[in-house]
């Protein structure tokens, strides 16, 4: 499997994306402004703010009232959290049996997720397990995917939990069943 990290200017979180990738396959940096994808199988838009944090996510949006119902504490979140797998029929989770817990770190302010009305339950991929929800996400969502289940938007970053380093290894197998996923197209293909 091959993937490509997005690169942004001033973004922070892709060499960390990048080597989670190249422990389970081959990966490569793609610059925002280029328009070929290098025949990657699979594409990682990483954390981090891209740009750069000169005004970052919500500097003088925080300030709106609409932004209360927006993250229940209004203050950045870095720490460990256990994510169950509801849906492990994914691309992103067939590694994983279903309600298995991964140890996963979270960063971010602004990560309340509300689903829209009419989310199919199927999309719902994982969910915080009970007393880890770190920002009042509704429904405990932590990570979905859309319709057509090949893009996977979520908010604990599992190319942080690629390294024993750092303390867990949970991540990976997000990456391991993308390359599952790939490998198994290939052979069907």
């Amino acid at each position: 499997m091959k993937v490509g990290v997005v690169r942004f200017p001033g973004s922070c979180d892709e060499v960390d994306a990048l080597l989670a990738a190249e422990r389970v396959g081959d990966a490569g940096l793609l610059w925002h402004g280029d328009r070929d994808l290098q025949d990657v199988d699979a594409v990682v838009i990483p954390g981090g703010f891209s740009y750069g944090d000169y005004l970052r996510a919500g500097a003088i949006a925080r300030f709106s009232p609409v932004m209360e119902s927006v993250d229940v504490g209004l203050r950045f979140v870095c720490r460990q959290v256990e994510c169950e797998v509801v849906n492990a029929a994914t691309p992103f989770t067939r590694a994983c049996a279903e309600g298995e817990r991964l140890s996963i770190p979270v960063k971010h302010t602004t990560g309340r997720y509300h689903p829209p009305a009419g989310l199919d339950p199927a999309q719902v991929v994982l969910r915080y397990a009970p007393g880890h929800n770190p920002n009042g996400s509704e429904q405990d969502i932590a990570g979905v995917v859309n319709p057509a289940g090949n893009v996977f938007g979520l908010m604990p970053h599992p190319e942080h939990a690629s390294d024993p380093l750092s303390g867990s290894t949970d991540g990976l197998k997000v990456f391991a069943s993308m390359r599952e996923h790939v490998e198994t197209a290939a052979l069907v293909a």
